[in-house]
């Protein structure tokens, strides 16, 4: 087989596994696609996808990136969760991996709760915190899920005109 093939063959499976890492917060799915798709444009030459697409690509990664540092956040402080509820959102979304969809979506909203608890012993309060970090965190995947899709529209639109 020929290198460019080969080359293409490994971008499409990075392409692949950062589509499904954008859902699993455990495998970096965006970064994943923009090396997929920078890896595709290598093995074409930049022939048909130049470096000026590569750096919208690129922009598009870091503006998904900082979405997802900042939406979980943004909906602790905007129901007032404290630091520890968004630390427990993380530990709990973690641990959710290991429990399958289920708690991929209950387990960061289990884990700001709990934090929440912990940080000010007010249950209302906690739920009220769990919720806001949960509905962040699931708008920060919604956006970050549109914009990579939306990154391997770019990139097909550059390569096909």
């Amino acid at each position: 087989m020929e290198q460019s093939t080969l080359l293409l063959v490994l971008a499409g499976l990075l392409v692949v596994i950062g589509l499904v890492g954008t859902v699993l917060p455990a495998i970096p799915g965006v970064p994943l696609i923009f090396l997929g798709l920078f890896v595709a444009a290598w093995a074409e030459g930049f022939q048909h996808v130049g470096m000026g697409t590569i750096t919208v690509l690129g922009v598009m990664a870091l503006i998904a990136y900082g979405v997802d540092l900042v939406a979980g956040a943004l909906g602790a402080k905007k129901f007032g969760a404290s630091r520890l509820a968004v630390v427990g959102a993380m530990v709990g979304a973690v641990v959710g991996l290991f429990m399958g969809i289920p708690g991929v979506l209950v387990g960061p909203f289990v884990g700001a709760a709990a934090g929440e608890f912990v940080a000010r012993r007010d249950l209302l309060q906690a739920g009220r915190a769990g919720f806001g970090t949960w509905l962040g965190l699931v708008v920060g995947a919604a956006v970050k899920i549109a914009i990579s899709f939306s990154m391997v529209a770019v990139f097909l639109a550059a390569r096909v005109f």
